[in-house]
């Protein structure tokens, strides 16, 4: 028997360990842990801006098409490719020379024409006594008269037919019409170019200040409209026509911009409404063609519950979130939810202030329906997430409420 003592020890030692486990089980599912911490989210009202952010389009602020406006091989480009020029500064040297002699033949001309009108018009004076007197007759008079205002009409075309090869041999200098980036040249040294087809030298563009081209659907638009007209919805304010730009990695654009106008007709095969914004931008980050994001503050709604979207569990059924009641339990709420800003939802039915929503500890909470210890909720890096990116559908969920 003394061999049976050892076993009979262990496996006492084995039962006494499983009754304290079962204690302990007992004592967890019996309520003898603390309440989890969780933390909540005090519900209050407050102004916010329903911002829309919109697809759109950089363009050049003034884009002027440098062209040939006579024929002739180029002989020099005169400008930096890519550099800011001025208006009247020299972009190329087109051939000169059979302008130069183009002029010098008109200005010769002019001379000719001159002359010829001098002598008519000496005649027509010497014959004006001769008439008088009636030593010639009167149609040799008449015809001297019309000789000289033929001569002076001469002149006239000359000098106009001078004042155009003028102006030919200017147009061999090509020149600037706006201040602005250029961009590269079109053409080279060598080439031949000609002002019937208005041969494309360079672009030069203005970006300093540049547009931005976006589009709104026409019926958010409405939509927006008879929310303010029912005062759903209130005007976002003195800052209301300011933009901002966002990049496509998200980046925002440190200068805002101005909405300038927004087009009175509807685009009938898109059913868009065309807005523009002019933008700053002396660093010439914003190049024309560049595809952007606009965010523009349209509406404000007076009195909006914002929740960060952690707190809220969407799903086919409807959005939830957890509400911790008077005696500390979390109960689920069903609650409306209309558009995002940032990283919070705006919540436009289904809570009052002062309510309590849990935003975290979720996890914490084994046992449905227990007591909670409600701590104030503290966002990720201190943030509060309020950074404005609404939806274009701001204005037909608050009509909708």
């Amino acid at each position: 028997m003394l061999y049976l003592l050892p076993l009979l020890v262990s496996l006492a030692a084995v039962l006494t360990a499983c009754g304290k486990d079962e204690k302990a089980a007992a004592g967890a599912h019996g309520g003898g842990m603390p309440p989890a911490n969780v933390g909540v989210v005090t519900v209050g009202e407050q102004p916010v801006a329903l911002q829309t952010e919109l697809p759109g389009r950089v363009e050049a602020l003034r884009v002027a098409q440098v062209r040939a406006r006579v024929n002739g091989v180029v002989l020099k480009r005169l400008f930096t490719e890519g550099s800011e020029v001025k208006a009247g500064q020299a972009l190329f040297l087109i051939d000169p020379a059979p302008y130069q002699a183009a002029l010098d033949s008109a200005n010769a001309t002019v001379a000719k024409a001159q002359a010829n009108l001098n002598q008519a018009a000496a005649q027509a004076q010497r014959n004006k006594p001769l008439a008088d007197a009636k030593a010639i007759s009167q149609q040799e008079y008449i015809t001297s008269v019309a000789a000289a205002k033929s001569a002076e009409a001469d002149v006239a075309a000359a000098k106009a037919a001078a004042v155009q090869a003028k102006l030919s041999l200017d147009y061999a200098h090509v020149y600037a019409p706006i201040s602005g980036r250029i961009g590269r040249a079109l053409v080279t040294e060598g080439a031949l170019v000609g002002a019937a087809d208005a041969t494309q030298l360079a672009l030069i563009q203005q970006v300093s200040s540049v547009y931005v081209n976006f589009t709104q659907s026409a019926n958010d638009v409405q939509a927006m409209r008879r929310a303010l007209a029912a005062g759903q919805l209130r005007s976002a304010g003195a800052n209301a026509a300011q933009v901002q730009i966002v990049g496509d990695d998200g980046t925002v654009y440190a200068r805002p911009g101005k909405l300038l106008f927004t087009d009175l007709t509807v685009d009938p095969t898109s059913g868009q409404v065309t807005l523009r914004a002019e933008v700053p931008n002396p660093d010439g980050l914003l190049l024309p063609g560049q595809y952007v994001r606009v965010r523009v503050a349209q509406a404000e709604l007076p009195a909006a519950m914002m929740l960060p979207q952690q707190a809220v569990t969407r799903g086919s059924a409807g959005d939830t979130v957890l509400v911790v009641g008077p005696d500390n339990k979390p109960a689920p709420r069903k609650v409306k939810i209309g558009n995002a800003v940032g990283n919070q939802w705006v919540v436009l039915d289904g809570l009052k202030p002062g309510e309590k929503v849990i935003a975290d500890g979720f996890q914490k909470m084994f046992v449905p329906g227990a007591p909670v210890n409600p701590v104030p909720f503290a966002p990720a890096g201190g943030a509060s997430g309020s950074a404005p990116a609404a939806s274009g559908a701001a204005a037909s969920a608050a009509a909708g409420r």
